[in-house]
């Protein structure tokens, strides 16, 4: 099978379009061959290795050389075959999933506790730019966020790939949503259900007025300290990312999140979707949102397998609204 390997850190060159063996499901394991991915943050950090603090911590990024020679965390396709302990699923059934690498391959084998079938009413392009987005933006809002009906929320961040997704979870779960974006994205933030769009461009959404049960910081272009003063006394502040840098960012904005929770009266805390303990289970949720239509997945461009390289090249730009996706 065709894969992109890479086997030094560095820019996007440094992936080679390769010819290996397919892998072999294990009892527990499903194959699956690989109709569509997306491209996510996460893909040029492991790709760059990046930022280089990461290298030094504990279950961050390997010191020298990548430890996920595959990248790719999304993937939506047909299972080819399964392990001998799987019951739920039969090749050809239609499947999608998040993991933490080997996505960016025609072949892929993922665990049955971490796959869901994929939604019917969605194209295997359109399924793989859901996983990690969506399931970011859920365990943002549902799990630390901890989202109510009636709420307010600020997004900051609303036109990305895990801010599309945010937008529309929150008015589905019943918030009031208030996006920050660029004025390009304006429009789009608001046809996804936002009620009130801050252009960060021309306006400080921490000077505003109103104050918010939550905030989702997608983009960190604030410090937390400034950041939390519009919440509640008692609201929550989530992290999602932060600002790119070569030797702290985001992991710089995410630690000062943590720090300040000691003090802080708000709640503050970090969602990672690969760290969720149910990421099935979650994209099983997710697949309702989007059989009937109150989340759809906004893809900005697509790209062929063999232009993966483009791809991620094209999201560390950092202005793609919505989702990249990889037709195979």
């Amino acid at each position: 099978m065709k894969a992109f390997v890479s086997r030094s850190y560095g820019p996007p060159d440094v992936l080679t379009l390769t010819e290996i063996p397919v892998p072999v499901p294990r009892d527990d394991e499903v194959l699956v061959r690989v109709r569509a991915g997306s491209v996510n943050p996460y893909d040029w950090h492991n790709m760059r290795g990046e930022p280089y603090l990461a290298r030094l911590m504990p279950g961050g990024l390997a010191l020298r050389t990548p430890e996920i020679t595959i990248l790719g965390a999304d993937i939506s396709g047909q299972v080819e075959s399964v392990g001998r302990n799987v019951t739920e699923f039969r090749p050809g059934d239609d499947v999608f999933a998040v993991i933490s690498g080997g996505g960016f391959a025609e072949y892929v084998c993922v665990r049955e506790s971490d796959l869901a079938p994929k939604p019917e009413n969605l194209s295997y392009e359109e399924a793989a730019a859901v996983p990690m987005a969506a399931n970011t933006a859920l365990l943002a809002l549902r799990d630390e966020g901890h989202i109510l009906p009636g709420q307010r929320v600020l997004i900051n961040g609303a036109s990305g790939g895990v801010g599309t997704f945010a937008v529309q979870l929150a008015r589905a779960l019943g918030a009031e949503v208030t996006g920050v974006c660029s004025a390009r994205n304006v429009d789009l933030v608001h046809s996804l259900g936002a009620t009130k769009v801050i252009d960060y461009t021309t306006q400080d959404f921490t000077r505003e007025t109103q104050r918010y049960d939550l905030f989702v910081d997608i983009a960190g272009s604030r410090p937390v300290s400034v950041s939390r003063r519009t919440l509640r006394p008692k609201g929550a502040y989530v992290v999602v990312g932060g600002p790119p840098g070569r030797w702290i960012q985001p992991m710089g904005h995410v630690l000062s999140a943590l720090a300040v929770s000691r003090f802080a009266g708000q709640r503050i805390s970090v969602a990672d979707a690969l760290k969720c303990p149910s990421p099935k289970q979650n994209l099983q949720m997710l697949s309702a949102f989007l059989n009937d239509k109150r989340v759809i997945p906004i893809i900005d461009r697509h790209y062929p397998f063999e232009e993966i390289p483009r791809a991620i090249g094209y999201l560390e730009e950092g202005h793609a609204p919505g989702k990249v996706v990889i037709s195979f």
